[in-house]
């Protein structure tokens, strides 16, 4: 099975048992080892849950929409008595005496949780590069990057070990992972999802977000995560009709590599098929909203690590604790400044074009998935630019706060996943998700999936 809804699904019809479903997902972990997917597998505590699922189911049982199903997520969400290390040498022996309400939703659904994944030091980077724990690779090349900061969320799904996992994104942390990775993540309005129990980097603009095999499996993700009672699934529907999509006219569309930009071609003549209205539009300057969203995250990401950067700056990754002194020389007059910007570019595109559009359609990213070899990973000047080129059409949307969902558009002619990004309004998701889901139905790309996962149940 190459979903979450479809390994759902049979669990809770029996076509499946949990204890097979937990037993593939540990198999494939161990099979794709050389991902550096998961910092860690929890196979004793993870089939013993799933006994106990199967048990349950026996007896009529079922402990909501996710039962048995093994899930895994990064390592920045808090789960009492278990180590959460966020990627960092600082966190090393953490242990939480608390478990975030996003772990412990997906929990009472019945999730079953096997491990800790893979990410960027406390979530700084977007390629999978970290200096303690090395190198997350993508499973479409081990030679390509995973994206990041979310980089094990994005290769666990990918190289499907698991079929979702959650992860972070302040300035693309899902969405890129996901791109690079051939899977659908969606990064939600912020505010939508609790923030507690998690590794902090910008109060401003941090949220977490879910991963997935398809935009399908997103919404039953989201039914639970949001604990809204709000069944996602339900907005579903196999087209677009009566929704208005546009495509900016400008920074989105620009500078795109001839793959991309033929894969995007492609991509938005499928949504004219499945009865979208599909409009070019313009959009208020985005060239300045990279740089608010620096003046944000930075100053509040360096005023969380102050302490362990003055008395331990040897145990930070390099290109960490660049990024971080970085961040505590913006000024506080600076900071504010950016964030009277922010409001007034919300406002922008709220007044602009979302007064004319549903959605927005844009690709994930300008360029094709790097080689790891083609990026810095010291924070120098080469890692700098690497940053903002990889998240120039991420992190724009993470300064306004607004939501996006990310799914495979094609392949390049390396076999590197392409990917799309639809942006919406605030509390734009049931939209998101319809579009993603419609789309999805339409084109190929969700049903090929990397070379080695043979032990697929």
């Amino acid at each position: 099975m190459n979903d979450l809804v479809e390994l759902a699904d049979a669990i809770a019809d029996g076509t499946l048992s949990a204890e097979a479903a937990v037993t593939a997902a540990l198999d494939r972990a161990r099979e794709w080892s050389g991902l550096n997917a998961f910092v860690a597998l929890e196979p004793d505590t993870a089939l013993d849950q799933a006994r106990a699922c199967d048990q349950e189911r026996a007896r009529g049982r079922l402990r909501g929409p996710l039962h048995g199903v093994p899930l895994a997520h990064k390592d920045m969400f808090f789960r009492a008595g278990i180590p959460t290390e966020a990627g960092s040498l600082i966190w090393r022996g953490h242990v939480p005496a608390e478990t975030s309400p996003l772990i412990a939703r997906l929990e009472a659904a019945g999730a079953i949780t096997i491990g800790r994944l893979h990410m960027a030091e406390f979530a700084m980077g977007p390629t999978g590069h970290n200096a303690h724990l090395g190198r997350c690779a993508n499973p479409w090349d081990e030679a390509a990057i995973s994206g990041g900061s979310s980089s094990g969320s994005g290769a666990a799904v990918g190289a499907r070990i698991v079929m979702g996992a959650l992860g972070s994104d302040t300035g693309g942390s899902v969405r890129l992972p996901a791109a690079f990775c051939g899977v659908a993540g969606l990064k939600p309005t912020n505010g939508l999802l609790p923030d507690e129990a998690m590794m902090p980097l910008s109060g401003t603009l941090d949220t977490a977000g879910p991963l997935a095999t398809s935009s399908r499996s997103l919404a039953r993700l989201m039914s639970v995560l949001t604990a809204s009672g709000r069944d996602y699934e339900v907005d579903l529907a196999p087209d677009c009709a009566g929704l208005t999509i546009g495509v900016p006219t400008s920074y989105f569309t620009a500078d795109l590599h001839s793959e991309v930009a033929a894969a995007f071609a492609a991509a938005r003549q499928v949504f004219v098929e499945i009865g979208a209205r599909v409009i070019e539009v313009a959009i208020p300057d985005h060239s300045t909203y990279p740089e608010i969203a620096a003046r944000i995250w930075a100053p509040e990401a360096a005023a969380f690590h102050a302490r362990h950067l003055a008395e331990r700056p040897q145990d930070f990754g390099e290109q960490v604790r660049n990024r971080l002194k970085a961040g505590a020389a913006i000024s506080p007059a600076q900071y504010l400044a950016a964030l009277g910007a922010r409001k007034s570019a919300q406002s922008d595109m709220l007044t602009g074009p979302f007064a004319e559009v549903d959605l927005l359609l844009t690709p994930a990213a300008r360029m094709p998935v790097p080689l790891a070899d083609e990026v810095g990973a010291t924070g120098g000047a080469a890692m700098q630019a690497m940053v903002a080129e990889l998240s120039a059409l991420t992190r724009t949307i993470s300064m306004l706060g607004f939501p996006a969902l990310v799914t495979p558009m094609g392949f390049d002619t390396r076999g590197l996943p392409l990917a799309l990004q639809l942006i919406g309004p605030p509390n734009a998701e049931p939209s998101l998700l319809r579009a993603g889901f419609a789309y999805e139905q339409a084109a190929p790309w969700l049903s090929r999936i990397p070379f080695r996962s043979s032990t697929l149940p």
